[in-house]
């Protein structure tokens, strides 16, 4: 079964077992809600209801169903929250999610080359940054704009790039 990280816990708070989340997801409202279920990921992967959920800076605060206590949840601190496949959003047309960008395979559109491969994702507040690696070159970053990335195929495993001109 594939599970796709949607948080990470980084602390508890206070002694009734509440975590500290740092979210991963574009969709937090949805994803934290009271009664939905997480995998607290680990040796033992352990699921997980949500009973409460407040916002508290930038953390989501979480307790789970049967874990109202400190100790029971100390043990979950750094680590990630997932939910399983069937669980994902559906989306848009023109939206991906990044575990399906990353791995894709970077074609420049002049001259038909491979650039190298997605390796990561930055989230930068203008736009998400594509880091490119490609073997024995130094890592490419490519905007995601729509007059840079022009087209995205999930079947073919590519993705079509207008490169900027450097100045």
């Amino acid at each position: 079964m594939a599970l796709y990280k949607v948080g990470t816990i980084v602390n508890t708070h206070g002694i009734r077992g509440e975590v500290r989340v740092i979210a991963t997801t574009d969709f937090p409202e949805e994803r934290f809600a009271k009664g939905n279920k997480l995998i607290i990921d680990g040796k033992t992967p352990v699921e997980v209801e949500i009973a409460t959920v407040r916002n508290h800076k930038q953390f989501v605060l979480l307790s789970f169903k049967d874990l109202q206590n400190i100790n029971l949840v100390e043990q979950y601190k750094t680590h990630d929250l997932m939910v399983p496949e069937e669980a994902l959003q559906d989306l848009a047309e023109d939206e991906f999610y990044y575990h399906e960008i990353v791995g894709l395979d970077v074609i420049d559109n002049a001259t038909g080359q491979v650039l190298g491969k997605v390796a990561e994702i930055m989230e930068l507040p203008a736009n998400d940054v594509w880091v490119v690696k490609a073997k024995g070159q130094d890592d490419l970053f490519i905007p995601y704009i729509e007059n840079v990335v022009t087209e995205i195929d999930l079947d073919a495993g590519v993705a079509k790039v207008d490169m900027l001109e450097e100045i």
